[in-house]
């Protein structure tokens, strides 16, 4: 059985600068590639910027600059925040690359070919912000304006020639396949929702444009642009060298075996990029994870509220390990999270600072101190040390489905748990009094702990990779090493080699008052 997997976020639309929702997707599908490399598998992780469309044109003239440059610049800032945020993603795909227009086309001329194009007028609500079509039952009116009810965005009237896909023709098959592929959308409140609406039945969707000129033209009609999302979501193919279905990435990789994406974008998603696949004949994604709104205390992150959060600022006062993991361990993943600056202080001390990074440099100092600075080689472990080990290995299997079923929030309750009982270990052991009474039982400890901190740390990197990069080094332990496999293994220290030295992990932060 091949052990690949292709994870995506959503490719952002670089029209202003990344801002915490960027950020949160980013480091959930970090932190699953991750995962799924310490646990042994060949993994492609994509990211990137969605280009094109009216929007960036607009900003683009505002701005006095041509669409291509204007892009290259926004892109930059979305590819410099990939290293801001450390992520491992392997690709950086841009809709403005030749990769990407080969593909789109591809997709074109195969739902022409399939018989699901059609050219015909639409006349409706479009927002250029969204670039989507809403329904008449979507829009409201406010002090004579109109607004989407969804995304809040303003609507405008548009009418022009456009070509049409058949998505209407697709609300059966598209239903069949929810049935089939239970676990398709998730969380199931997201799947629940995208059922719902297309049982409503699914109208013929408008994917070109002739109002603008900032997009793959339609190929044999250059009057025409294609929509957005068509040209966006095909990206995830693009990466894999698409259309040349032989090319060994495309058959390692294709099914995707998750989207990561924000629920605003679930209907493109699980609907549109689902439909457009079974007309060009090509295998679905495994699963679309649709994870909620990140809240600045309650409340929607917004300009005129004044209480957007900015990764990148909250990086430079605290630090990346500490923002990746509140995120993670604050937002339960699916659902809106409210995140607060008092929340994140509270979480880096707690949990950072005072467990999983006190614990570290209690052990190794003691080691030091007491131990020529070597860990001691394992011998007649008791019970409780056993026990102790014992816990996280038992429960590999059920860290593992966590992952697999983007269960985060329990995952990490469950490491940062075994962090917790390590400590409280360490000091009913009391090895600090055993050095002249029984030093081959203190030596038992200091082999156990060590043992449970390396386990620990390896459970951990994919959250806080910098941080136990350092704890891992600090032990000596090889890059190869840091693996599942290792948890399974006992012993595989080099008890030869002095410890390294480990600075403070988190610092703790003192109240401002």
């Amino acid at each position: 059985m091949s052990k690949n997997f292709y994870i995506t976020t959503p490719i952002y639309y670089p029209s202003g600068k990344p801002h915490m929702g960027h950020a949160y997707s980013s480091i959930v599908a970090d932190v699953f590639a991750r995962f799924k490399r310490i646990e042994g598998y060949e993994v492609l992780f994509l990211t990137g910027t969605d280009e094109h469309g009216q929007k960036i044109q607009k900003e683009a003239q505002k701005n006095k600059k041509d669409p291509k440059q204007f892009c290259d610049e926004l892109s930059d800032k979305f590819l410099s925040l990939t290293k801001s945020l450390c992520l491992s993603n392997d690709d950086f795909i841009r809709t403005t690359e030749n990769r990407h227009l080969k593909s789109v086309q591809e997709i074109w001329n195969r739902l022409v070919k399939s018989g699901d194009i059609y050219l015909d007028k639409y006349s409706g609500w479009y927002s250029v912000s969204d670039e989507a079509f809403y329904d008449k039952d979507e829009i409201e009116e406010i002090d004579g304006k109109k607004f989407s009810k969804i995304s809040g965005s303003p609507v405008e009237w548009v009418e022009e020639e456009s070509y049409f896909f058949k998505l209407s023709a697709w609300s059966n098959k598209l239903l069949e396949f929810y049935k089939k592929n239970n676990n398709f959308i998730l969380p199931v409140s997201r799947k629940n929702e995208v059922v719902s609406f297309v049982q409503k039945g699914l109208k013929d969707l408008s994917i070109s444009r002739t109002s603008f000129s900032w997009g793959i033209p339609v190929p044999n009609n250059n009057k025409h642009v294609i929509y957005v999302w068509l040209d966006a979501l095909t990206n995830y193919l693009s990466a894999l060298n698409f259309p040349n279905i032989e090319d060994k990435k495309y058959k390692a990789f294709w099914p995707a075996d998750v989207h990561i994406i924000g629920k605003d974008i679930l209907r493109f998603h699980a609907i549109y990029w689902p439909a457009f696949l079974i007309a060009a004949n090509l295998p679905l994604p495994k699963r679309v994870f649709g994870h909620g709104w990140i809240l600045s205390d309650d409340k929607k992150m917004s300009k005129s509220l004044g209480n957007i959060l900015d990764p990148i600022e909250i990086i430079k006062d605290y630090g990346i390990d500490q923002l990746r993991y509140y995120l993670i361990k604050e937002v339960s993943l699916g659902n809106d999270g409210s995140i607060s600056m008092e929340n994140l202080k509270n979480c880096i001390n707690n949990d950072l600072a005072n467990n999983y990074g006190n614990l570290c440099q209690r052990v190794f100092s003691f080691i030091k101190k007491n131990c020529n600075n070597k860990i001691p080689k394992k011998n007649r472990l008791n019970k409780s040390d056993i026990r102790l080990i014992g816990n996280i290995k038992d429960n590999l299997a059920k860290l593992i489905d966590y992952i697999n079923n983007q269960n985060l929030n329990e995952y990490i309750k469950m490491v940062v748990n075994f962090s917790f009982e390590a400590n409280k270990y360490f000091n009913d052991s009391e090895p600090w009094s055993l050095k002249k009474k029984d030093p081959e039982r203190m030596n038992a400890i200091l082999y156990t702990i060590s043992e449970q901190i390396k386990n620990i740390s390896i459970l951990l990197n994919p959250i806080i990779p910098i941080s136990t990069k350092k704890v891992l080094d600090t032990i000596n332990l090889s890059d190869k090493d840091v693996s599942i496999d290792s948890i399974k293994k006992d012993e595989i220290f080099d008890y030869n080699l002095e410890l390294k030295n480990l600075d403070i992990l988190f610092k703790k932060i003192e109240n401002d008052n």
